[in-house]
């Protein structure tokens, strides 16, 4: 109801209309009016208002209100109105019996007309009570006959409606007017805030007032009162705080009309539409509510008539979220329970939609059914796919409450801590340590979950299930490097007739090995003595596990226990905890083990090493062959096989091995996953010179697991990435905003460091300043070496270092560390690694400066290295060019470009360092002298840099775009942007200009 004090804002029209009733009233012309209208539009205010002016023309006035307490008081209304003319009427009506047909007071009323006009107002007529009814129905039938006019207010549809608000024959000749008040517009709520606040309010301001309070003046005007009593003004820094005002005031109103709502019938209805409205059709909402005699028309228009419920657009009735809430915490939290448990078995009933009944679960008691969980993880995936990973998570939660057996309820935790690793990290490793310490954890979930943890960054998990057996909790871990290859005919190449014997083989057996030096660690290629020993230790602790392993349930204990040492051994590699003091070191890989997860965690510790290239590239390979046992496959250890292939030279393949655990991690929605294979994927695209597909991914890996919620450990990582990938898209700006900005004092203790140094370094070369560069490298290998990586096919930190200490004049430094990089690489075996380190020796070396380079290009050309093979180029024809002998270059160039078509796949799109250095930035300075650039040249991007040197050398179009994977109109316009920045109109003034890399 609308405060008395309300103004009557654009009410003019209605107004008027009411004025023109009374000024023909005066004149003997009887009117019936009737004002309609939502709860709080302000009728009664109105209809106060023509009282008003009635009497200041001399009109008698009579004027009545209904309510629901009197609803069922015969005569309420009629006693009301003719209170004034008699004082003894309540007495008659309400204690004398009723006679048939009788109409009390109402000749009486009518003859007192004749002498002067009279106007009834009667206020909530849906309210009216069955004989006040019959009574003004009459009246209304003998209006033609007096200088009468009745005046009614209604919220809606009346419980009985009277047949004088429709204009039927009965009123016959008085005029029939039914006004319907419409809400106020922006304009009208403008004008409330003026008059309310004193002040015109912000235009935010009055449109956020008028969608809270959908332009009902009762609401505005309440609203604008407790806003002013505050102190507060009408600006729009202040519409959160309205909007919680208005929530407030909304839910104030509500609770006024339930608490006058006295039909217990309709409050049951009404809770219930509450409940599941939106979901189930009116009638089930009846059934809901339980048996009742009173008919579904009754019950709907008492509810129209509360102004608790309201028709939207046509559709059917709904409540408001305020108005639903503050009728639900009316009810008693098991009551309300108990409710919603029911109202979600009648909606599974009548297939209702998996979200809307898992709506109805998320507050309902256990109701212990199977559909119930099945219901709920739908509306989990359902949720997921709409991007609500809170809803999501809350749908996992409640599966939770209902009774489930202890596989399928760790599944259900599984599930749902994949998902909080996002949301909720903390909450999610709780969840995963302890399904980790659960002795009834189903096959493979005690694996997944640490590996789940691995993803989230937390290495203690992997602590936390460290194996339990004879040997493991002391003996020393071997560092990376010393892992021997395996031996022939064991693996995942072994004879099925030796399966159990290989899945049974021990995961301890103990090694030796110096862990200070890593250069210096070859495995078995350089020990044959240990490896004898260390197969001895296996066979014999293959034997006396085997006796132990009696059945199917053992040898799934045996695997798991395998798997559980490869992710202790990633999470030896990403935080190196073992020089702390009480932390075990990690028990060695087993030697014999069909798990494909020991597989992909091997084949990365012999890439880190450097050797057994074969080896690493057949185990890398395994890591994605189906588990024997059928266990579900691992993600990290994937991974960590994809990262081992990018280093052997097999790119494509690891492509394709991201973009199928892409797809299953979309499939099971699991956004952590998802992040982390995207940023694998993106290393890959810098590796294979596609920065903008890397920063695509980035991007993307982002969206997935945003900055704020990776964890420190894998912030240099990600941090590299978007470094690497800005700097050689031609954003310096950004790439130096990433490499100032700080990182968590943890990122500090782990592996992926090493790779936020070395671009840092990258970044310090491009900007021409070697001894910071120098410094990054530096750090860089003394963390690659502490974590026992030697393979300069990870990161090349050696030749970059030398090229930083040559530009210095440390020409004893640079020899020493490209000559130790061109040793590493050869003994690893790939054409990148060896190309790039050769390279890099070509340019520090005075000696046969051309010919090393000579043998950099042969190479690099056979190498899926782009961008180190068009470096290499470009630098031997800047030396050639300084000899006469460019023709070498460009020879090998068009060869290359002219076999590019058939290359076999695997080697075209190929792999170069992580993170490579961008194209077109400078190399070491000790190459031979270059003529001063000419004006604009530092202005070009890295890929018109290129570009440019290309044409230069002589090469055409179509060769330039084969060489660097692009389109033949791209490089038309880079070429464009070169001729505008450097002023020359040509090809032949660029060739005329003949600038080496130095130049860019």
């Amino acid at each position: 109801m609308a405060p008395p004090d309300l103004p009557l804002f654009e009410r003019d029209r209605e107004q008027a209309v009411l004025s023109a009733v009374i000024g023909e009233l005066r004149s003997g012309r009887p009117a019936l009016v009737t004002v309609t209208g939502e709860p709080g539009l302000g009728q009664n205010e109105l209809l106060r208002w023509a009282a008003g002016q009635a009497r200041d023309r001399g009109v008698h006035v009579l004027a009545a209100r209904a309510t629901s307490a009197e609803h069922e008081l015969r005569y309420g209304v009629v006693a009301q109105l003719l209170a004034p003319e008699d004082r003894d009427i309540a007495t008659r009506l309400f204690v004398a019996p009723q006679r048939p047909g009788g109409l009390p007071g109402l000749n009486h009323l009518l003859t007192a007309c004749h002498d002067r006009p009279t106007l009834l107002v009667v206020q909530d007529v849906q309210w009216l009570d069955p004989a006040s009814l019959r009574w003004l129905e009459a009246l209304a039938r003998r209006l033609p006959r007096a200088p009468l006019a009745l005046l009614t207010s209604t919220t809606g549809t009346a419980i009985d409606r009277p047949e004088w608000s429709v204009g039927t024959p009965l009123t016959g000749l008085a005029s029939t007017i039914e006004l319907a008040l419409p809400p106020l517009t922006t304009s009208g709520v403008s004008a409330a805030v003026r008059t309310v606040c004193g002040v015109p309010g912000d235009t935010d301001f009055t449109h956020a007032l008028a969608q809270a309070t959908r332009g009902v003046p009762a609401v505005v005007h309440e609203v604008l009162l407790r806003f002013t009593r505050i102190g507060c003004a009408p600006r729009a820094e202040h519409v959160e705080h309205l909007r919680a005002l208005t929530a407030e005031v909304v839910g104030d109103h509500a609770a006024q009309a339930l608490s006058e709502l006295r039909d217990p019938v309709a409050v049951d209805v009404l809770r219930a539409l509450a409940v599941c409205g939106d979901l189930l059709d009116f009638p089930l909402v009846c059934t809901l509510a339980g048996l009742h005699p009173v008919p579904e028309a009754r019950l709907r228009a008492t509810l129209m008539a509360s102004g608790l419920l309201t028709p939207r657009d046509g559709s059917p009735p709904g409540h408001d979220a305020v108005v639903r809430a503050r009728i639900l915490e009316e009810m008693p939290a098991a009551d309300r329970a108990d409710l919603y448990a029911r109202a979600a078995r009648l909606a599974q009933r009548v297939a209702v939609a998996d979200q809307g009944i898992a709506e109805l679960l998320l507050r309902a008691r256990p109701v212990g059914a199977p559909w119930a969980v099945a219901t709920l993880r739908r509306g989990f995936a359902a949720a997921l796919r709409s991007g609500r990973r809170d809803r999501a998570t809350a749908y996992l939660a409640r599966a939770l409450d209902e009774p489930l057996r202890s596989e399928e309820r760790a599944r259900v935790e599984l599930q749902l801590a994949s998902v909080q690793m996002v949301t909720a990290p903390t909450a999610a490793e709780r969840r995963l340590h302890g399904l980790i310490r659960s002795t009834g954890t189903g096959t493979g979930l005690r694996s997944q979950a640490v590996d789940l943890c691995l993803l989230g960054g937390d290495t203690r998990a992997a602590r936390l299930a460290q194996p339990t057996g004879p040997g493991t909790l002391g003996d020393p871990a071997p560092c990376d490097a010393d892992v021997p290859a395996p031996r022939r005919g064991s693996g995942t190449g072994s004879p099925p007739g030796r399966r159990a014997r290989a899945v049974a083989g021990d995961a301890t057996a103990p090694r030796g090995g110096n862990t200070s030096d890593p250069s210096h660690r070859d495995g078995s290629d350089e020990h044959p003595e240990r490896t004898a020993t260390a197969d001895n230790d296996a066979t014999v602790s293959e034997r006396d596990e085997l006796a132990t392993v009696g059945d199917r349930h053992e040898l799934a204990t045996v695997s798991e226990r395998h798997e559980l040492i490869a992710l202790l051994r990633v999470a030896r590699f990403l935080r190196h905890e073992e020089t702390c003091p009480g932390v075990p070191p990690a028990p060695a890989l087993p030697e014999h083990s069909h798990s494909p997860a020991v597989a992909g965690v091997r084949a990365w510790e012999h890439a880190m090493a450097g050797v057994h290239l074969e080896a690493s590239r057949r185990l890398a390979r395994a890591a994605f062959a189906p588990d024997p046992g059928g266990r579900p496959p691992l993600v990290t250890p994937r991974l960590f096989a994809c990262r081992a292939l990018f280093l052997t030279d097999d790119g494509d393949e690891a492509e394709a091995h991201l973009a199928t655990l892409l797809n299953e991690a979309h499939r099971q929605r699991a956004a952590i996953a998802i992040a982390h294979v995207l940023a694998v994927r993106a290393d890959l695209h810098l590796r294979h010179g596609r920065p903008d597909a890397a920063a695509r991914d980035l991007a993307a890996a982002e969206a997935e697991l945003p900055p704020a919620r990776l964890h420190p450990l894998f912030v240099p990582y990600w941090a590299s990435l978007n470094l690497v990938a800005d700097l050689q898209n031609g954003r310096p700006d950004r790439a130096r905003e990433i490499a100032a900005r700080p990182v968590p004092s943890l990122s500090e203790e782990c592996a992926t460091s090493a790779y936020l140094l070395f671009a840092r370094g990258v970044l310090a070369r491009s900007e021409d300043d070697p001894q910071r560069a120098r410094a990054y490298f530096r750090a860089c290998g003394r963390w690659l070496l502490h974590y026992g990586c030697v393979n300069p096919a990870v990161l090349p930190w050696r030749s970059l270092a030398a090229e930083a200490a040559h530009a210095l004049g440390d020409d004893a430094e640079a020899l020493r560390l490209t000559r130790e990089e061109v040793r590493l690489a050869a003994r690893w075996g790939t054409r990148s690694a060896l190309g790039r380190a050769e390279l890099g020796l070509a340019v520090v070396i005075r000696e046969n400066r051309t010919e090393h380079f000579r043998a950099a290009v042969a190479t690099l050309s056979e190498s899926p290295a782009r961008t180190d093979y068009t470096r290499a180029v470009l630098e031997l024809a800047s030396a050639e060019s300084a000899e006469a002998e460019r023709r070498t270059a460009l020879a090998l160039t068009s060869r290359r470009a002219s076999t590019a078509g058939g290359v076999a796949p695997g080697r075209l799109p190929g792999f170069s360092q992580a993170p490579p250095a961008p194209a077109g930035v400078p190399p070491g300075r000790g190459a031979a002298p270059h003529p001063r650039p000419p004006a604009g040249w530092p202005a070009l991007s890295p890929a018109e840099h290129e570009t440019a040197l290309l044409a230069a050398s002589g090469l055409a179009n179509r060769e330039i775009a084969t060489t660097l994977s692009v389109t033949t109109r791209a490089v038309e316009l880079r070429l464009s942007g070169v001729y505008r920045k450097l002023r020359i109109r040509g090809r032949e003034e660029l060739r005329a200009l003949r600038y080496g890399p130095e130049g860019g």
